[in-house]
């Protein structure tokens, strides 16, 4: 399970980070906008250096091997100015493997990708928890019944929460992204852990 930084700095914010880490969070998205390269150099620092591995960067890229990050992740509009994408890449890395994202807002838009992407998100799935009048204009449930890449992971993203995880899961996307629903609630620790609960025990049905 995946979840997405709030774009604005939260109180107790690392604080709240390292509680979700330590309680088996696999992947952070860190998506910090308006952040200059100081400021997001500064946020990344006070990140306890064995949670670094699960932080995927969605900005200064060029911050990445100064903190021993190698996951990375692409906006569509970035994926999409760039047309020798990912050939161009912000700064040398000493990872070989170096995890890549992206985010769709289409099963077109989707099927359309290379297989240079580990997984992508696709939103909203449903009205969004943290962002005002953004909602679905299609019903991605039957969308992506036509799924075609099949290398990429599908990850959902858009107002998921503990009371409608189990029906994303259970309709073919392969995994989820909170934001909202940890960020907007009062107690972002007890909403994760009862999302991942509920995910848990979708993967383990699965097998």
């Amino acid at each position: 399970m995946i979840v997405i930084t709030n774009p604005f700095l939260v109180e107790d914010e690392i604080d709240i980070l390292h509680s979700l880490f330590e309680e088996g969070l696999s992947l952070l998205h860190i998506r910090k906008p308006d952040f200059s390269e100081l400021e997001m150099a500064q946020f990344i620092h006070q990140i306890k250096v064995e949670f670094r591995t699960n932080v995927v960067l969605h900005s200064h890229h060029q911050l990445a091997e100064d903190f021993g990050i190698n996951r990375f992740h692409f906006s569509e509009k970035e994926r999409k100015r760039n047309h020798d994408f990912p050939a161009r890449f912000p700064k040398p890395c000493r990872y070989k493997n170096e995890s890549k994202s992206t985010s769709t807002h289409s099963i077109e838009d989707f099927n359309s990708l290379k297989n240079d992407f580990d997984y992508a998100f696709l939103s909203p799935v449903f009205k969004s928890i943290s962002k005002d009048n953004y909602h679905p204009e299609k019903d991605l449930f039957e969308e992506i019944k036509s799924r075609k890449n099949h290398k990429t992971k599908l990850v959902a993203l858009g107002g998921i929460d503990s009371k409608n995880i189990q029906e994303v899961l259970e309709n073919g996307f392969d995994d989820v992204a909170l934001l909202g629903s940890i960020w907007n609630n009062e107690n972002p620790l007890k909403q994760f852990k009862l999302c991942q609960k509920i995910a848990l025990s979708h993967l383990q049905s699965q097998v």
